[in-house]
């Protein structure tokens, strides 16, 4: 079992994220896992990522706040607001971005695959 507490959660930079605190909840540095990580995003007001795809699926639910999500696959765009406890899965090579619109900040956890071996 490993056990990764929160005030002890290793900070990571993740690029195109802007107005953002990323820790790594399991894998990674935060300690060993065999098939996927998990992290916890603090998104400020104001804050967002890019609009960028992944080579593999990613998982996230909203613990608190309100977060706007964009999608693009296949030249059609949607969004969506999520609350808390609703999720969304981006599927690899979709293009996503979030955007925090609200005053307040939101708690996103994410969920997602190794990429693929070389």
């Amino acid at each position: 079992m490993n056990v990764t507490r929160i005030d002890a959660a290793p900070v990571y930079e993740a690029p195109n994220h802007f107005d953002m605190r990323c820790l790594r909840l399991q894998g990674h540095e935060a300690g060993p896992s065999q098939s996927l990580w998990l992290g916890l995003s603090i998104i400020e007001p104001g804050g967002y990522t890019s609009l960028n795809g992944s080579p593999v699926e990613k998982h996230y639910v909203v613990l608190e706040g309100e977060l706007t999500l964009v999608s693009e696959l296949d030249g059609v765009t949607t969004e969506a607001v999520l609350q808390p406890q609703d999720s969304a899965c981006f599927q690899p090579g979709e293009k996503r971005q979030l955007i925090n619109r609200s005053t307040c900040a939101v708690r996103v956890l994410l969920a997602m695959p190794y990429p693929p071996a070389p």
